[in-house]
């Protein structure tokens, strides 16, 4: 019975919504994956498919929100508006997070759902479907460190938002385009980006996750089959010791803290010459984990660390404009010295 009252109950939340989608003028909109949908011609309620989504739309559009895939990490509530960490939370299309709640989805009564990020297998089968079953238009838009420009671009034009996504097109393009110029100018820092509790995971060298790592330094970590997790691929120690590097970069929950007091760490370059730093992680993780385009963040942030001596711009300056922009925040300095207390240069 409770099973039956359910799918009913679904069923009523389906026919609500596809009577209010068919209100109002329509127009088609080709999605990355140059699938055809019909939206609305005016779309002011969005939901988004997953974390990446989130971030991204959030900086375009976030009054347009009806919900978030996940809670934002605790950490937000000190950039974000109440109104914002409070969304209904939809749940994940992909990932290992769980799946995407329809009844919620539903009851939010978005006008269309969002994917953004790179594409997964299997993913035209699974919009459509989404599609025909809920009566919402899933799209999805591709995103790469890259084309970050691209991404807010067809977003502006999805949204109805053109000018406001042509200024942070404009940014994404003017702030890649400096830091590989900052990267090329200089010798590449040999360097890992570490995570896991005892530092033995890797970020390897060509996948989705290790772009910006990639760019800024020269990522020894060259593996058969990188993982594109954020969680990387486990290596063991030995490993480490071959490839020595003189930087390194911890992720947070690893083991920053205390790794200078490791016998086995000391006997790395970069331990033993002070040269390794926490990225910052607020209001999420600046290198990408999710990949989303607080990457540039990253970017930035590693211009300074990296080449202290070629990084010619106020960090401080740097990171503030992108959180206006980006998380729709005045950042103090007081805050900034909290977000990047374990990650600039020591003496």
């Amino acid at each position: 019975m409770k099973k039956r009252m359910m799918a009913l109950l679904l069923a009523l939340l389906v026919l609500v919504s596809a009577a209010a989608l068919a209100e109002g003028e329509k127009r088609i909109f080709t999605d990355s994956l140059g699938r055809q949908v019909e939206v609305d011609q005016e779309i002011t309620r969005i939901a988004v498919s997953g974390q990446v989504a989130q971030i991204v739309v959030f900086a375009l559009a976030p009054d347009k929100l009806v919900g978030i895939a996940g809670e934002w990490d605790a950490r937000a509530e000190m950039f974000l508006d109440t109104e914002y960490y409070q969304l209904p939370v939809l749940g994940h299309l992909y990932g290992g997070k769980g799946s995407l709640n329809l009844e919620v989805l539903l009851s939010a009564a978005p006008q269309v759902v969002i994917d953004v990020g790179e594409p997964k297998d299997g993913i035209v089968e699974d919009l459509d479907a989404l599609t025909e079953q809920t009566g919402i238009p899933f799209v999805h838009v591709s995103s790469y460190l890259d084309s970050m420009d691209k991404t807010y671009t067809m977003l502006g034009e999805l949204l109805g938002m053109e000018e406001e996504a042509k200024e942070l097109a404009a940014y994404c393009t003017d702030t890649y385009g400096r830091m590989v110029s900052l990267a090329n100018s200089v010798e590449k820092a040999k360097m890992l980006y570490v995570t896991g509790e005892k530092g033995l995971n890797v970020i390897g060298r060509d996948s989705y996750q290790s772009e910006a790592i990639d760019l800024m330094g020269d990522n020894l970590a060259v593996l058969e089959s990188p993982s594109s997790k954020g969680t990387g691929n486990e290596v063991d120690m030995e490993q480490m010791l071959i490839w020595n590097p003189d930087v390194i970069i911890f992720s947070e929950a690893s083991i920053y803290p205390t790794v200078h007091e490791d016998e086995m760490w000391q006997a790395v370059t970069a331990i033993a010459e002070n040269r390794y730093y926490e990225v910052p992680v607020a209001p999420y993780n600046w290198l990408g984990f999710p990949p989303s385009g607080q990457r540039l963040l990253g970017m930035i942030w590693m211009g300074k660390v990296l080449y202290p001596d070629a990084a010619q711009y106020d960090l401080y300056e740097e990171v503030a404009r992108y959180f206006d922009l980006f998380y729709h925040c005045s950042l103090t300095q007081e805050q900034f010295d909290g977000l990047t207390a374990h990650s600039l240069v020591r003496e």
